[in-house]
């Protein structure tokens, strides 16, 4: 008998919706409201590697979060992630970070029209990405953006958003896709009830974009910086630290449930 990985099922429709309304109330509590409660998704699962050879083919998209600058360790989120899988498989796990630094969503549409990234996402049984951050932050910097600005920018955002997911499920109808969301790296400064109330609703986009598209799943990370910003912030005070990058990657971890079969 040899090991065979028959599944990803993602615990998202409960977990999803208890840490969006349980961390996030408790993190913004002393801010603003946030808008209504993001949509329940509809728990997704892949019930088989294409390839049939029994690894596990993970996909990493998006900008310098994926890639993981800050992390001195240079794992980043998807490395702690996957050190957190392997503790249920015996299974090889495969890792291939297509992120690029400084992408935003109309970069990310781009690299979707290269056949071989698009061969890449067709072997994929996960695909996490983050992106969005570059669109609202305009390059680490903080918030600059006017309310029509901000505005005309979300709209860009969600439209090539929804580009992206409708392409990935065009390229591969069955991976888990985990859409990675916003934190506050400015929650410390003087404007950070505005720019916490900005990132929830990009956010909340994200959410509801998310779930329109079937085993696509909106991540929350605001929560784990919100109280701890500076703790978890690299020294650029922008991107994560090791440890951020390691709760990041745990948080990721705890929505995916690993299931084999031997064959």
């Amino acid at each position: 008998m040899r090991l065979g990985v028959v599944g990803l099922v993602i615990a998202a429709a409960a977990m999803s919706a208890a840490l969006w309304l349980g961390g996030l109330v408790l993190a913004v509590q002393d801010q603003l409201a946030p808008p209504s409660k993001p949509p329940e998704q509809t728990q997704p699962s892949v019930h088989g590697a294409k390839k049939g050879d029994g690894d596990i083919d993970i996909v990493a998209l998006g900008d310098s979060l994926t890639r993981g600058t800050g992390d001195e360790s240079g794992k980043g989120y998807v490395g702690y992630m996957v050190d957190e899988l392997r503790k249920q498989t015996e299974a090889p796990i495969r890792v291939t970070n297509l992120a690029v630094r400084g992408l935003r969503s109309d970069g990310l549409l781009r690299q979707l029209g290269q056949p071989e990234i698009q061969r890449q996402i067709a072997m994929a049984d996960l695909i996490v990405m983050t992106i969005g951050g570059n669109d609202l932050f305009r390059g680490g910097e903080a918030l600059r953006l006017n309310e029509k600005e901000l505005n005309a920018a979300k709209r860009q955002y969600a439209a090539n958003l929804d580009r992206i997911f409708a392409m990935l499920r065009r390229f591969n109808t069955d991976a888990v896709i985990l859409a990675i969301g916003l934190y506050n790296p400015f929650s410390d400064l003087g404007d950070a009830k505005r720019t916490s109330a900005v990132v929830r609703d990009w956010n909340f986009v994200t959410a509801e974009v998310a779930a329109r598209y079937p085993n696509v799943v909106a991540v929350p990370t605001f929560d784990l910086f919100a109280l701890h910003v500076n703790d978890y912030l690299y020294s650029d005070h922008f991107h994560p630290n090791q440890e951020g990058y390691k709760r990041i990657g745990e948080r990721v971890a705890s929505l995916i449930t690993l299931t084999e079969e031997n064959r």
